[in-house]
């Protein structure tokens, strides 16, 4: 006969401990694994956590405020409550544009800016730095270093202005400044410039011996017309090359007319400055300029237009600057086509700031142009009769010189 063994009461008692004893020693061994291999995992969570924060304490260091994916991270967990109980962190940086550099141009208008500057620094406690070096703006790659370097220490806020071209700050991993420069119609720089060499300004009869005290009668005399259709070196290229290098930079190729030079410098504009303005608007330039940095340019418009700074200002002009021909306007305007297409774009800039800032007024036109060449050629009269005095000076041309 078979015994059904699961049944038998005796067989019962004798596994059922056993099978008891065995699954209890199965799930204590697994267990006590648990709680080890949960160490391991939260340690190796513990470690990777804080090397993250350091590594994000590295950078909230070096950029002066956190990273963006802290920030994520914050909004993600909640908001801390550390600011709650410890305040902001102070700022690196003032909280506005607090480092400017305006690399002037030479002859459109600098020396009646700086003057500006000077009164509105007092006024308003900024560091202005104007430096007084006035013919090196082409650098070496250690001065440029050392420039921007020296420029970045200056006690925040600053405006640093000198005759130079564009230095880019990032390329050497230095923080950019905001950029501000005013460039004027390219014909009126240069004979601007040409005149003011020889005969400096109203400041005194004998300023333009000290500026050029090298200078022969030969040279100082030497009538533009001559120097422009004879090709002298100074009514040339490169020397009439002058305005875009300012926008390129330090390249070498720079300073070569043409289109690599011309975009350069459009480019560097568009990324890198706050505004260019244009000589011939100046006063809408200080409005922008009032607008866009107030900490720096408030109240500008009411010293300008002040007796007492009229007063200083016109003492900037140039002496003895009169007009060249019409056939030497027509050889300069071809010399220096590239200057005044960035004239152009420039001038289109700064009217489409206007507009954005809601600013009206009317512009004034470019003193020289295709167009207005064209219609001087029209207004010259026919070749005088022998018994006829000559007037040699196109009134019609100098009717339309601005003359700050």
């Amino acid at each position: 006969m078979m015994k059904n063994f699961s049944s038998s009461p005796l067989h019962s008692n004798n596994q059922t401990p056993n099978h008891i004893r065995e699954r209890n020693n199965r799930k204590y061994s697994l267990l006590s694994a648990i709680p080890f291999r949960f160490s391991l995992r939260g340690y190796g969570f513990c470690m990777a956590t804080l090397f993250f924060f350091c590594f994000g304490s590295l950078f909230y260091q070096l950029n002066g405020g956190p990273p963006k994916i802290l920030l994520d991270i914050r909004q993600y967990l909640g908001e801390s409550t550390y600011l709650d109980d410890h305040g902001p962190p102070a700022p690196r940086v003032l909280p506005f544009p607090s480092q400017v550099v305006y690399n002037r141009v030479g002859k459109c208008g600098s020396r009646t800016v700086v003057i500006l500057l000077r009164l509105l620094a007092e006024k308003h406690q900024f560091n202005l730095v104007s430096s007084d070096i006035h013919n090196k703006t082409r650098l070496t790659k250690h001065e440029q270093v050392d420039l921007m370097k020296n420029i970045s220490n200056i006690p925040q806020p600053f405006l640093y202005t000198r005759h130079v071209h564009f230095l880019n700050f990032t390329r050497f991993r230095i923080e950019q400044p905001v950029y501000i420069n005013i460039i004027r119609d390219p014909i009126n720089r240069f004979l601007s410039n040409y005149f003011f060499r020889r005969f400096g300004d109203w400041r005194g009869e004998q300023n333009h011996l000290i500026r050029t005290p090298g200078m022969k009668d030969d040279e100082r005399y030497l009538d533009i017309n001559v120097c422009i259709l004879e090709n002298y070196p100074e009514c040339s290229n490169p020397r009439v090359f002058y305005i875009i290098p300012y926008f390129c930079g330090q390249h070498p190729q720079c300073r070569e007319p043409g289109v690599w030079a011309l975009e350069r410098a459009k480019q560097n504009v568009l990324e890198n400055y706050l505004l260019v303005g244009i000589l011939e608007e100046l006063e809408d330039v200080l409005l922008l300029l009032e607008r866009l940095l107030p900490h720096y340019f408030t109240g500008v418009l009411n010293i300008y237009k002040s007796p007492d700074y009229r007063k200083m200002g016109n003492m900037t002009g140039t002496v003895r600057k009169h007009t060249p021909t019409l056939e030497a306007l027509q050889v300069l305007y071809h010399r220096m086509r590239y200057e005044y297409e960035f004239y152009n774009f420039i001038r289109d800039q700064f009217h489409l700031m206007k507009k954005k800032i809601g600013l009206k007024s009317v512009s004034q036109p470019t003193a020289y142009s295709p167009a207005f060449l064209q219609e001087l050629a029209l207004r010259t009269p026919e070749p005088l009769d022998e018994d006829e005095e000559l007037d040699t000076d196109l009134e019609d041309a100098n009717s339309w010189l601005v003359h700050p």
